[in-house]
């Protein structure tokens, strides 16, 4: 009651005459070579990366405000008051040493304590957590 398994021998003989069709050295394919901005891209100056958050702090003021600090390693800050998606303000802290002032404001620094003046609130002190 034991066939042999004729299917099974005229798969495999079908898979080697598939083989033997291949080629058995590697194909190169060439694709267009020519770049017409390779001269610009080669002359163009460097890109400079956008700064990168250095930290993010919210803070609670004396006046129980929330602020929202964002503060970047090119020696800015990006204050909000009571929003986090509000526009806010950007200050920059001159030759890399805080305060970060501008526009009417300071921030005194990059810390979990801060001395925050804003136009309309005068200056307070605000703490993280």
């Amino acid at each position: 009651m034991h066939k042999p398994p004729r299917f099974l021998a005229a798969a495999a003989l079908a898979a080697s005459f598939a083989l033997a069709a291949c080629s058995s050295e590697p194909e190169t394919i060439v694709a267009n070579r020519y770049d017409p901005q390779a001269d610009e891209l080669q002359n163009a100056a460097p890109v400079e990366l956008p700064p990168a958050i250095q930290a993010s702090r919210t803070y609670r003021c004396r006046d129980n405000a929330l602020v929202y600090a964002d503060f970047y390693t090119n020696d800015t800050v990006h204050v909000r008051i009571n929003e986090r998606s509000a526009e806010g303000v950007r200050l920059t802290a001159e030759g890399g040493n805080p305060p970060y002032t501008g526009e009417g404001w300071s921030v005194s620094a990059n810390a979990d304590q801060i001395t925050l003046t804003a136009p309309g609130r005068g200056t307070q002190t605000c703490r993280t957590g």
